[in-house]
């Protein structure tokens, strides 16, 4: 089920501008808001990051921190970027409580611009339902892409993804390209052709079904390497 989509970039900028304005205003009203505990995918991900040798990890849509403050606990030193600074400012505070400051650093930082890193420069990028925000499947590419170019060698990206089997899908406003609006949050849902052309070129190791929350969201969990 695929909604007709807007055409030019006016409208879709709009609507991931109102979508940080609406993260801010969540961050700013709910600190905290997912809690203390680690998510599930960012568990997984430590296990393999350290399997694969990692030492840097790169986390995107890092939020209030609870999966970056995970990473930095297992011993990664750990870059968290978000496109709320009331988010990273939660963040930064909880990691100085905690002792962390030192191993964590944050970066405010919109994903439908290049990220502000050198080629070759992460072990390891990690991303709970980045990818699937308001963003167009062009955006989508690019940050893909930009995310090969900073990772070394070898390098590994964990992201997870809401997909077309969600409740959600096709429910509420339709903004075009697979993107739906419920409760004032916008969602890219993924087809599995999408996991599969955004992982070409790499090594795709893991497609893993799950789900999290109450609905339950249903989503991907989704691992994949650059060439050695």
């Amino acid at each position: 089920m695929t909604d007709t989509p807007d055409t030019g970039p006016g409208p879709e900028r709009a609507l991931a501008d109102a979508q940080r304005a609406h993260w801010q205003q969540t961050y700013t009203a709910n600190p905290g808001m997912y809690g203390e505990r680690p998510s599930a995918p960012a568990e997984y991900a430590a296990g393999v990051f350290a399997a694969a040798g990692a030492r840097e990890v790169l986390e995107l849509g890092a939020g209030h921190g609870r999966d970056a403050l995970h990473f930095a606990r297992a011993g990664f030193r750990v870059l968290a970027a978000d496109f709320s600074p009331t988010g990273l400012e939660q963040l930064r505070a909880t990691a100085a409580d905690q002792g962390l400051a030192d191993r964590l650093s944050v970066l405010a930082h919109d994903v439908r611009d290049p990220l502000p890193l050198p080629d070759a420069s992460v072990d390891a990028v990690f991303a709970h339902m980045l990818l699937c925000m308001a963003l167009s499947t062009g955006e989508i590419e690019a940050l893909v892409a930009e995310v090969r170019r900073v990772l070394r060698p070898g390098g590994t990206l964990v992201h997870t993804v809401r997909h077309t089997g969600d409740a959600h899908y096709g429910a509420g406003t339709g903004h075009g390209d697979d993107i739906w609006e419920h409760g004032g949050f916008a969602v890219h849902f993924f087809p599995r052709e999408l996991v599969d052309r955004l992982a070409e070129g790499w090594h795709l190791t893991d497609v893993h079904p799950f789900e999290e929350g109450e609905l339950p969201r249903r989503l991907w969990r989704i691992t994949q390497e650059t060439p050695r």
